[in-house]
């Protein structure tokens, strides 16, 4: 039986490079293709019913862009469906995007065609066992299980110790997480370093289910273990990120940011790995602190990333999150944002720190409307308090 492939492209030429590389494959008819020149086209041959394995889909189309049709393409709920993004290499925020909207996988450009059949391999053999588990109900209550005890592991090896909220002499914590499946793909933590200096981190894996839970663990555990040594903010990511490269599952890659407080004195020793910026709450404002251009984990080996430090005062807040917060939508498609998210921080800015983060997971739940969430929603807070 052929797999169905569709090109959405606006670009003939790379419909045509596809051809000719699997042109054994179509001769046997061991691979079928279609084309669609935007989102909107590629759209209506699902919807008249034809029959598609993989949808290889560019980012950047007329009348119909790529996110736009994944998110078309997720409401169908087909998992019979994969879907491969196709974007330029320095696009990780749209190829970011592209997995939190469902994509099962990517390329980048210039496509590499040897690269392009391996994935494409790769998401045939992962189609064949999602057909052979739905086709034995034992085998998919025997999957449910499975996501039952990786949801188990995956809320074991987050910190236990602040389910509200903890204070302590210099600071106060206080973290809170919903994840959109079974298992997720966000994490948080905070650890001793020494007498004076504590250290907290948030992370998103890009993916879901499985995969994601199991390089989330490994994330988590590497970076704590990298931090716990004594290293700098800098040099626990350059040294996570190498050992992580390593680990990948499925080019899986995990945006992260990590901090050093010292609680004596305020100082914050911070660095970022494509993660969202945190916010600064001071008595005046809320701002967000500037992190440069660090990718993220587990995606480019021997990548340096760069630290920056400021200085807390009595009070002062940072707030960190994951793009579950800002990119929850509502019955109309449209995103929580980050305007909101200022809106609502000021609104309950003044309160405990687990009021102000079950304030914000609430203004979310308004925004959607109590939707299910279509991805994790992470938030994390770190109060400074100056100690006499």
């Amino acid at each position: 039986m052929s797999i169905k492939i569709l090109i959405v492209d606006d670009e003939p030429d790379l419909e045509q490079l596809i051809r000719q590389r699997f042109r054994k494959k179509i001769l046997t008819t061991e691979f079928e293709f279609f084309s669609a020149f935007n989102g909107l086209e590629a759209l209506q041959i699902l919807q008249n019913g034809q029959e598609i394995d993989i949808i290889l889909t560019d980012i950047n189309m007329p009348k119909m862009d790529g996110l736009t049709l994944l998110e078309n393409i997720r409401a169908l709920n087909n998992p019979f469906l994969k879907s491969i993004v196709v974007s330029a290499y320095g696009d990780m925020e749209n190829i970011r995007a592209a997995m939190n909207h469902g994509a099962f996988d990517f390329v980048t450009k210039p496509i590499s065609l040897e690269d392009l059949e391996k994935t494409i391999n790769k998401t045939i053999r992962e189609l064949d066992f999602i057909k052979k588990a739905l086709e034995n109900q034992n085998a998919y209550y025997a999957l449910q299980q499975e996501l039952n005890i990786a949801r188990d592991i995956q809320l074991s090896i987050l910190p236990q110790s602040i389910p509200l909220e903890l204070e302590q002499p210099g600071y106060e914590i206080a973290a809170s997480m919903e994840t959109a499946n079974e298992v997720g793909g966000d994490f948080y933590d905070y650890f001793k370093i020494d007498d004076n200096h504590i250290g907290f981190l948030i992370g998103d894996v890009a993916g879901k289910g499985v995969p994601a839970a199991i390089f989330m663990a490994v994330c988590k555990t590497t970076l704590k273990a990298t931090a716990l040594n004594g290293q700098s903010t800098a040099e626990c990511l350059t040294t996570a990120n190498n050992i992580l490269v390593h680990e990948s599952i499925c080019d899986v890659f995990v945006t992260a940011f990590y901090g050093i407080l010292n609680i004596r004195n305020g100082e914050l020793e911070y660095c970022n790995a494509g993660h969202n910026a945190p916010l600064l709450i001071t008595h005046q404002a809320i701002k967000a602190l500037e992190v440069g251009n660090g990718i993220p984990l587990g995606f480019l080996e021997n990548f340096h990333y760069s630290g920056q430090i400021i200085q807390l005062k009595d009070k002062d807040t940072i707030f960190l999150y994951t793009d579950g917060i800002t990119e929850a939508m509502d019955s109309q498609q449209k995103e929580f944002s980050e305007h909101q998210l200022y809106q609502a921080l000021n609104k309950h800015r003044k309160k405990s720190l687990w009021k102000m983060n079950e304030g914000i997971l609430e203004e979310v739940q308004i925004h959607s409307h109590n939707l299910l969430p279509g991805d994790d929603m992470t938030v994390f807070s770190l109060r400074y308090r100056e100690q006499n």
